[in-house]
């Protein structure tokens, strides 16, 4: 299984070769509550590590998603256009928002594993 690695904004990546699925964790799906839009980017746009790649909206509140690492838009979930509720049941795996190449490995790095992550829950919650 590809390695899964998390942002303190609550990111995952996992990353399979030089290209990595981006999304929601499923705390955040959590506390955003039932999801009812998801806007995706442009296949081909370049993100910077940190910069905003996606948009999230649940009842509850809208919220950016930022790329874990920097790269380029090979690929988006469509499916999330017109099922966004697929991030509530499945977010770290079919409610995958975006695919990066990866411009660098090394900036994985920085992410926390899922041991770190949920370390990283337990001293906010």
């Amino acid at each position: 299984m590809a390695d899964i690695r998390y942002t303190k904004d609550h990111e995952w990546i996992r990353l399979d070769g030089d290209t990595a699925s981006v999304g929601i964790s499923n705390y955040a799906q959590a506390q955003l509550g039932d999801i009812v839009y998801v806007e995706l980017p442009a296949i081909g746009k370049r993100l910077g590590k940190g910069e905003e790649a996606a948009v999230v909206e649940s009842v509850k509140a809208a919220s950016e998603v930022y790329a874990p690492v920097g790269g380029e838009v090979i690929a988006v979930n469509g499916e999330l256009e017109g099922k966004p509720g697929t991030v509530n049941e499945d977010a770290e795996n079919t409610g995958w928002f975006l695919k990066l190449k990866v411009a660098d490995a090394a900036e994985l790095e920085d992410l926390m594993s899922e041991d770190q992550y949920k370390a990283f829950l337990d001293s906010i919650g």
